[in-house]
């Protein structure tokens, strides 16, 4: 049988090349969210919904070890109103993430002990965001607030480390809260690769 419309082979493949490299590329940036372009937002301006399926997603929590039970409107307003606390005592906390109205996740920086501690609670969806999200964050740390260090608390489950120290965090100690085991993380300044 003869080649479809009539095209060599030679025709296809060049064919083929010529759409994987003018195409393709268009394709991917029209699906990928462009993440730096991701809102920092008050808690509370997200819906109630979105972050209580958030804080019960199996995947999410466990890697919240702290977290127990079901996370129903009850726990979501004592967690609002915390989380507005520290903004109203210390003057910066936890932002909601928002992409386009779509809920991310939320994290940013809030105080843990004497340390300035950065921790990310994103969807599934947007894990890929954590180091826009993170570098945004540290330098918030760094800038705005003045900090020499910052701090990153992650618990057992949390296996890959490597990237961490890629970033210039060191090991620093480890620490209980309640009856779980967090290993502690600190990025000084000096260490601070942008």
């Amino acid at each position: 049988m003869g080649r479809p419309f009539g095209i060599s082979i030679t025709h296809q493949i060049v064919w083929r090349e010529l759409i994987s490299v003018i195409y393709l590329p268009k394709l991917i940036s029209m699906t990928s969210p462009n993440y730096k372009k991701i809102e920092f937002r008050k808690l509370s301006e997200v819906s109630s919904h979105a972050i209580i399926e958030l804080m019960n997603d199996p995947d999410v929590r466990r890697h919240l070890p702290l977290a127990k039970g079901h996370f129903g409107m009850p726990e979501y307003k004592r967690f609002i109103a915390a989380k507005e606390q520290i903004w109203n005592e210390y003057g910066y906390g936890p932002w909601a993430f928002v992409l386009e109205d779509e809920f991310v996740g939320w994290g940013g920086v809030q105080p843990e002990g004497e340390d300035a501690d950065i921790g990310l609670v994103l969807r599934k969806a947007y894990w890929g965001a954590g180091r826009v999200l993170y570098a945004r964050i540290v330098d918030h740390a760094f800038g705005e607030l003045g900090v020499d260090s910052v701090i990153t608390l992650l618990p057992s489950s949390r296996t890959r480390l490597a990237g961490l120290q890629r970033l210039g965090f060191d090991k620093d100690g480890e620490i209980m809260i309640g009856e779980e085991r967090f290993f502690r993380f600190r990025l000084t300044r000096e260490n601070y690769q942008q």
